[in-house]
């Protein structure tokens, strides 16, 4: 690929790329295994569980494991417990990555179009982002129950081809894991990734991207509007 690409809109994820939110995730799981009377799961592994939602994020602080199924009376128990304790600290420790404000600034001066799409649930979402003061950044808002399917479907993706009237080639999806790598590539979309967010603790340079950039305003220099 030749750099920069030629680009109508940009979508980018949310955990692991514009915020920094795994220590609220792991502070509503320590608070859920604490009222369930469990032990706590360490940050670090909290972070390798991020990525497919909440609910699958319950399970894995559960489990322990990336694709076990709890029982089913105990996640049943559990998951209005952590949903009770994330969103009311949705926003606590949660904070932008280093150039990601600087990121969307150059994007938005460059009249491209910005989306967020994250496999999140839009109750917390939308708060995260107002927060945070990234919600105005924002043209469009795709969360994990937005649509009926979710990253690493490419639905999101097309329907925000659609929602901006572009080709899947003229939107780049921004992301930190394979979640977001698998999507673009189904949609025919160009994918970056930032290296410090949360791909279940593997490099991204080993997945199927164009490029790994160490922040969202590096990202931007390497495109341009079309």
């Amino acid at each position: 690929m030749n750099f920069p690409i030629k680009i109508k809109a940009v979508v980018i994820d949310l955990d692991g790329t514009l915020l920094d939110t795994a220590p609220d995730l792991a502070h509503a799981a320590e608070l859920m295994m604490a009222e369930l009377g469990m032990p706590p799961v360490p940050l670090a592994s909290i972070k390798t569980y991020i990525g497919n939602g909440v609910s699958r994020l319950v399970k894995r602080v559960l489990t322990g494991s990336m694709d076990a199924e709890p029982d089913a009376a105990l996640f049943a128990r559990a998951y209005p417990i952590y949903q009770k304790h994330y969103g009311a600290n949705v926003s606590l420790y949660s904070r932008p990555f280093p150039g990601v404000v600087e990121g969307l600034q150059a994007l938005r001066a460059r009249g491209m179009h910005v989306a967020c799409i994250t496999n999140k649930a839009e109750v917390f979402t939308i708060p995260l982002l107002r927060d945070t003061g990234l919600l105005d950044y924002f043209e469009l808002v795709l969360s994990g129950d937005t649509l009926p399917k979710r990253k690493p479907d490419p639905m999101p993706l097309l329907h925000a081809c659609k929602h901006f009237g572009v080709e899947p080639g003229e939107l780049l999806l921004i992301g930190d894991s394979l979640n977001d790598t698998q999507a673009a590539r189904a949609a025919g979309s160009p994918v970056f990734c930032v290296p410090y967010g949360y791909n279940r603790g593997r490099p991204v340079a080993e997945l199927d991207l164009d490029a790994v950039v160490p922040s969202l305003l590096e990202a931007s220099k390497l495109i341009t509007k079309t």
